[in-house]
């Protein structure tokens, strides 16, 4: 097994823990404590969660809107160079 392999893996998670509190992150990370408020972190990440659904669907509304829009300014050149 190569040495790399034994390092272990900081997400990017943990980088944003570590940042907000170096001591929260030490003692999850290095003694494995636990939350205390786990309810309070799922209801957290489930609403993230949805955020993350709604943005993506607005995205792709604006990306139709977008589509929309060229589709109706080519009928609109097409439409005048027939009429002239």
């Amino acid at each position: 097994m190569s040495e790399r392999a034994l390092e272990p893996i900081i997400r990017a998670s943990e980088l944003g823990q570590h940042a907000f509190c170096a001591r929260s992150w030490w003692l999850s990370r290095v003694k494995g404590c636990r939350s205390g408020n786990v309810r309070e972190l799922a209801t957290g990440q489930a609403l993230h969660l949805a955020h993350g659904h709604a943005v993506r669907s607005y995205q792709r509304l604006q990306r139709l809107a977008l589509g929309l829009l060229v589709a109706a300014a080519l009928a609109g050149v097409v439409g005048i160079y027939l009429l002239t």
